[in-house]
């Protein structure tokens, strides 16, 4: 994506998909853990790529269970979780898209699913894969 159509996320929004507060985000800025763009006010803006390279870790430590606690406990162990990049919503269906560790998944729910789900871009949700198969295919 040319860097004029890169997204950029003001501190307050990166906090609510990441999870953290604003001070702690503000901390992880000035000590260079996390990449930012300034604007010509002096204001830091975040690129979605960063919140992507967080948001693993910020999900993937600590016990199963604690990973798991925010979502519904199901049977199914193909979860893939991620960022809301994209909901478009339009008579009985929605589309939602997830951006999981640089890649996208599109999955498509009824409009009911979305409205009770309250499911809005940039929140952290869960693609869970049910399939009997499995194919790979090896470029040529």
């Amino acid at each position: 994506m040319p860097r004029s159509q890169v997204k950029l996320l003001s501190v307050r929004d990166a906090c609510k998909v990441l999870g953290v507060s604003y001070s702690a985000l503000k901390q992880w800025i000035y000590k260079g853990r996390i990449r930012t763009v300034k604007t010509p006010g002096g204001h830091h803006r975040i690129p979605e790529s960063e919140i992507d390279r967080l948001l693993p870790r910020k999900i993937g430590k600590g016990p199963l269970e604690k990973r798991r606690g925010n979502f519904r406990r199901i049977s199914g162990r193909n979860q893939l979780v991620g960022r809301i990049i994209d909901l478009k919503v339009e008579g009985l269906l929605a589309q939602v898209t997830l951006s999981i560790a640089g890649q996208h998944i599109t999955a498509l729910i009824t409009a009911d699913a979305a409205r009770e789900m309250r499911l809005e871009k940039g929140q952290t949700a869960a693609a869970l894969i049910k399939s009997t198969e499995v194919m790979i295919v090896r470029p040529e």
